[in-house]
């Protein structure tokens, strides 16, 4: 069930002021996993918030909350979460005298923007509200919809769409995690979609390839818990034991995602066969961002590229190219410009030093990467793109040859050169190749 409070929209006709470009968006959605000694999964979570934008609806947001639990599908395992429950209704703020409100103003407060929030408290504290407070948030969402219509453009900033709206997909996704959070989420969607629109791909790809692509792209990172597989292996953490120790957390985003899915209807119209082949294929192309088997992937795609046989009218070879696109859509931050890509290297850093740091916490022995004492960003970064994006996104232009894929290529050269002219600034680390052939292995 979803509930609907309608916006106006204006035209962007005017500057919009520096401090309203600056703001950040109040909107956030908590959800905490223990990392150590849970048995029990159901007691590992705490209620959870969405909001989805319908790009065919831009004057509405749609609002649901979830309330976790653990129940066995029909389709064989079990999905990750399932049930709905929406408690807040925008319509109070239309018709306040009646309706009764029973809602707490915390509750409210989790899930509006800034000047709703405004709006929300001044009507729990029984004062009059000004529909001028609407202003502010009629500015974001013609700068947002400005910003969606250059989003097949390489150079989309997502920092930016991400202050202006902060409303993407980020009902399974925590905020805290410096890097895999639905920003990340929305940057590798973006990617997809550009690749989608490249000739070889657009010429051939179904509207049936185009939805599960984009669905698995926003998807893939789904309840990240901010650490990596082999910190979940030694912790003894219960995603491990439950998926044997393989692709541990891909299998836990598609698991994820499949629960959203089928908790939202949105393809309870398809036969039941039709709706389990489409959770497969999601499957097969979130389990195919496995870093770890990313040896395994490229090695089949070069075979074909080397052979010269892929024919993408035959549906397994169209899916083995749509899984390395969003294996490059998942790693393609070096392929941005060095504004954006420099932020990204930040954040990914950011995110193993705190592992890292719990590691050192716990006696645990710390992961390639994680120490923050002996590692540095620069170190990482011509390490992550020589042994990982280098050569997937070589094989990819050989695939496609396209500006496009050129442009990525030389931005990855040009923030190679960057960082290696950074590293010569600090003090020497550990031998990258050594930790990136554990990582593959």
């Amino acid at each position: 069930m979803e509930v609907c409070y309608q916006l106006p929209v204006l035209p962007l006709d005017r500057p919009v002021p520096q401090h309203v470009l600056s703001r950040r968006g109040a909107i956030s959605f908590s959800s905490s996993s223990a990392l150590f000694g849970c048995p029990n999964p159901r007691q590992l979570s705490q209620r959870r918030g969405a909001i989805s934008y319908d790009s065919s609806d831009q004057t509405a947001l749609y609002i649901r909350m979830l309330g976790d639990v653990r129940v066995r599908s029909r389709a064989g395992f079990e999905s990750e979460r399932r049930g709905s429950h929406p408690y807040i209704d925008f319509r109070i703020f239309h018709a306040q005298s009646e309706i009764e409100v029973s809602v707490s103003a915390r509750n409210i407060r989790r899930l509006l923007s800034f000047q709703r929030y405004l709006r929300s408290s001044r009507f729990f504290r029984g004062t009059s509200v000004s529909n001028s407070l609407n202003i502010l948030d009629d500015d974001y969402n013609g700068q947002a919809k400005c910003m969606l219509g250059k989003v097949g453009n390489w150079n989309f900033d997502i920092f930016l769409f991400d202050r202006l709206t902060n409303v993407m997909i980020q009902e399974d996704y925590h905020s805290q995690n410096p890097y895999h959070n639905a920003v990340h989420a929305a940057d590798v969607t973006q990617a997809m979609h550009c690749y989608l629109r490249e000739p070889k791909l657009a010429n051939s790809v179904t509207p049936w390839d185009v939805l599960l692509s984009l669905i698995a792209a926003a998807t893939h990172d789904l309840d990240h818990p901010g650490v990596n597989q082999p910190f979940l292996i030694k912790t003894n953490h219960y995603l491990a034991t439950l998926y044997k120790n393989t692709s541990v957390l891909e299998n836990h985003h598609w698991r994820s995602a499949v629960g959203i899915l089928r908790e939202s209807g949105l393809f309870s119209h398809m036969p039941l066969e039709s709706r389990k082949q489409m959770e497969t294929q999601i499957g097969a192309l979130i389990l195919a961002t496995d870093i770890s088997r990313q040896n395994e992937y490229l090695s089949l795609f070069r075979s074909h590229l080397d052979r010269g046989d892929l024919c993408l009218e035959d549906v397994r070879h169209r899916h083995l190219v749509l899984q390395m696109a969003l294996k490059c859509a998942d790693i393609c931050n070096p392929c941005r410009t060095w504004e954006l890509s420099k932020q990204w290297s930040e954040k990914v850093t950011e995110e193993f030093f705190h592992q890292g740091d719990i590691e050192k916490k716990y006696h645990l022995g710390v992961s390639p990467f994680c120490d923050r004492q002996t590692e540095n960003i620069a170190n990482i970064q011509i390490g992550f793109m020589t042994y990982l994006v280098e050569p997937l996104f070589t094989e990819w232009a050989r695939f496609s040859n396209t500006r496009l894929s050129q442009t990525m290529l030389g931005h990855v050269g040009l923030n190679k050169a960057s960082w290696e002219g950074l590293q010569r600034e600090l003090p020497s680390s550990e031998d990258p190749e050594v930790a990136f052939e554990e990582l593959n292995s």
